[in-house]
């Protein structure tokens, strides 16, 4: 309930009137009684779904031991968790913050920073892409570039140079003497689940080796298994120098991570940056317990016959109801329907339904399903949508009919 005149929430969200009152794997109980699908996982956090028994057992230990430390002492979980994350990525050093927007400010920050470590303080812009998301700080929003979140902020943060998604030409245009880097998601998600060629991605690390810059990949969204694999640069086929991490890396409890390779991180030293809350006991003792689920064998090979199966069946429903539905796209469960009606039309007409969507740029709805649904969940959301289609349908043919 977000009535505006009762509401002491900020009113910064456009919230429907519809709350929770508690989670189990894929599934959502609203505070009516009623069950939900919930396919937006927290906007690809709840990777694990809701209340997995690990994670619950994780905290619950962690909880009665130790909540807060100053990261003026040292973190033997915090350790772990790096060492853990290094083994499996790119990365020789990790630094722990509290969110993805935290994590993409640390990633400008570390690319900043080994410029002027180099000798090179006048290289600090980064070139981003249109569409892009990487956040909600005046930092991230900058790096963001879109006009609707920028606007009544005053000037954006100076630092970056946005060229079209997907053009190479554009990239070697806006490097210049000033430039220090190139940030880009492996899969926009909030851009409406958008991607660009592996020919294109390793076109950037090519020009970043020529000219002396850092690619910065921004897996807050992709990152933790969401594309089918653990890291989504290992499917682009693109080593980067820094990328950062967040929404499903604690399954749910708040923390983000930059990890990078030891030479891209060269400048940042002991005073450089810092955290009150990054490394909280509680988010690291989560995040270890999403590693210990994710890397057990055989479950990426889920995600991804997962992934081919909401694929396939998503595109026999867009065959059918050309009038609603345009396009699938996406990879692993970072799955987005382009639609021909407002895509809001789509994701209200979806709750009606009982099946929880959250929609993109674009005009793309996004289905995030936990990384743990099964062939029977994915069945029920296919019929969750051929009747939000033929809803959608009929109301089509009124309007046509006047």
């Amino acid at each position: 309930m977000t009535n505006s005149a009762t509401s002491h929430l900020l009113p910064v969200f456009a919230r429907v009137d519809l709350g929770f009152e508690r989670g189990e794997g894929c599934w959502l109980t609203a505070t009516n009684g009623e069950r939900y699908l919930d396919f937006t996982s927290g906007v690809a956090v709840n990777a694990l779904g809701h209340c997995h028994p690990h994670l619950i057992e994780a905290l619950q230990e962690q909880s009665t031991k130790l909540w807060h430390m100053s990261n003026l002492f040292k973190s033997p979980d915090g350790e772990k968790l790096a060492a853990r994350l290094c083994e499996q990525s790119f990365a020789d050093l990790v630094f722990f913050c509290n969110s993805g927007a935290e994590a993409m400010e640390g990633v400008i920050k570390v690319v900043r920073r080994y410029q002027f470590s180099k000798g090179h303080p006048e290289r600090y812009r980064l070139i981003t892409f249109e569409g892009a998301f990487h956040g909600r700080t005046l930092g991230t929003l900058a790096a963001t570039g879109s006009a609707k979140y920028l606007e009544g902020f005053g000037p954006p943060m100076d630092g970056f140079d946005q060229v079209p998604h997907g053009d190479l030409e554009a990239v070697k245009k806006a490097i210049g003497p000033q430039t220090a880097g190139i940030l880009i998601e492996p899969v926009q998600g909030e851009g409406g689940v958008r991607s660009a060629p592996q020919s294109f991605f390793k076109a950037l690390r090519q020009l970043c080796d020529e000219h002396g810059l850092l690619l910065a990949f921004d897996e807050v969204q992709t990152g933790m298994g969401r594309t089918g694999d653990l890291f989504a640069y290992k499917r682009v086929g693109v080593t980067p120098d820094v990328m950062s991490l967040a929404k499903a890396l604690g399954g749910g409890f708040p923390i983000g991570a930059v990890l990078a390779a030891a030479e891209a991180a060269s400048g940042m030293t002991p005073g450089s940056h810092g955290s009150t809350f990054g490394g909280n006991p509680l988010a690291i003792a989560a995040a270890n317990a999403v590693l210990d689920v994710m890397l057990k064998p055989g479950f990426f090979d889920h995600v991804q016959k997962m992934s081919l199966l909401l694929k396939q069946k998503l595109a026999s429903v867009v065959d059918r109801y050309p009038a609603v539905l345009s396009e699938v796209r996406g990879e692993g469960l970072l799955v987005g329907v382009k639609a021909v009606v407002p895509s809001g039309d789509l994701v209200n007409a979806l709750r009606d339904q009982k099946l929880l969507t959250v929609g993109a740029g674009d005009n793309v709805v996004r289905f995030l399903a936990p990384l743990i649904v099964t062939e029977a969940e994915i069945d029920e959301s296919i019929q969750m949508l051929e009747r939000a289609c033929v809803a959608l349908s009929s109301t089509e043919l009124k309007k046509a009919a006047g």
